[in-house]
């Protein structure tokens, strides 16, 4: 998370194709500084349109949005860089079947072998492939929620033994059972312990004696195993479609029941509570951790 971000070329291929300032393909290409054929060829390859094309398309369904809005075809034409309201209208015509008169009748998107599209107000939409494995955002989650924890302890492994068990925010509790957290280091700790514990429901075995002296480096390592753990856990019981399977657990008084789906549920959302309490902890001992966002840990990964 601390590595800079890659180059998204392909948005930066489509951002030099809309851009109201590059009228014509030689636009687009010095905007990007390329060469009007391999910018030409790189849109072809990435999209499967020209960019001359692609921009046409877009920009009709930019224009059709905005006259659904009650623009007038005159403001919309001018806009949208077309030469005069008659040629723009031909062109809507061809486009959508109707005169701009009647973009209300119309959806605003036309088919596209590439499923990418104008999206309200100025951005654009690529559509899915239509698998029937559609992303999982709660698999995404569980994810960055390892990743992000294997980072913050990465990151806590510059500190001092001192600094790991400075208690910075004393009286800290984010679960009565789990006591207090006033340090980094129990905060961290805590982390990995909470799916230590529901790991050890889940697959029946006994509670391993909880250590408040790890170090970072030893909870790296612990991190990395538990960490690996979980996630194939819940890769095994989403795959069969039991994730609504239910634990009971006689050890509370009184029983309680706790479904697989509401686990997961609650262990990413404390989690994500304790990784951020984590990262404002680190700061203050002048460590930067970045944000946490999922999506900048996606445009890395």
């Amino acid at each position: 998370m601390s590595t800079p971000a890659r180059r998204d070329r392909l948005r930066e291929l489509l951002d030099a194709v809309v851009d109201a300032d590059n009228p014509d393909v030689g636009d687009m290409a010095r905007s990007t500084h390329a060469s009007e054929f391999h910018f030409s060829r790189e849109v072809r390859r990435l999209t499967g349109e020209p960019p001359a094309a692609l921009r046409r398309r877009i920009m009709l369904e930019r224009a059709a949005w905005r006259l659904r809005r009650g623009e007038t075809v005159s403001a919309v034409a001018a806009d949208e860089g077309w030469s005069s309201p008659e040629v723009f209208s031909r062109a809507f015509r061809r486009t959508f079947g109707v005169p701009p008169s009647r973009a209300g009748d119309v959806e605003f998107r036309v088919p596209a072998p590439n499923g990418l599209h104008f999206h309200p107000p100025q951005s654009l939409w690529l559509d899915g492939d239509g698998s029937s494995k559609s992303p999982d955002p709660g698999r995404l989650m569980v994810a960055h929620d390892i990743a992000d924890t294997a980072y913050l302890i990465e990151r806590a492994c510059q500190l001092t033994d001192e600094q790991w068990r400075r208690e910075v925010a004393p009286g800290q509790v984010v679960l009565d059972w789990d006591g207090p957290e006033p340090s980094v280091g129990a905060v961290l700790r805590a982390l990995v312990w909470n799916k230590v514990v529901w790991l050890a429901t889940v697959e029946g075995r006994d509670l391993p004696d909880r250590d408040g002296s790890t170090t970072a480096e030893q909870l790296a390592v612990q991190h990395d195993d538990i960490g690996k753990r979980w996630t194939a856990m819940i890769a095994e019981y989403s795959t069969a479609g039991r994730m609504g399977d239910t634990v009971i657990d006689a050890l509370c008084d009184p029983p309680e029941s706790f479904q697989l789906y509401g686990i997961v549920a609650h262990v990413l959302t404390f989690s994500a509570h304790r990784r951020a309490l984590a990262r404002s902890m680190l700061a203050g001992m002048g460590v930067a951790a970045g944000p946490g966002d999922p999506l900048d840990w996606m445009r890395r990964h």
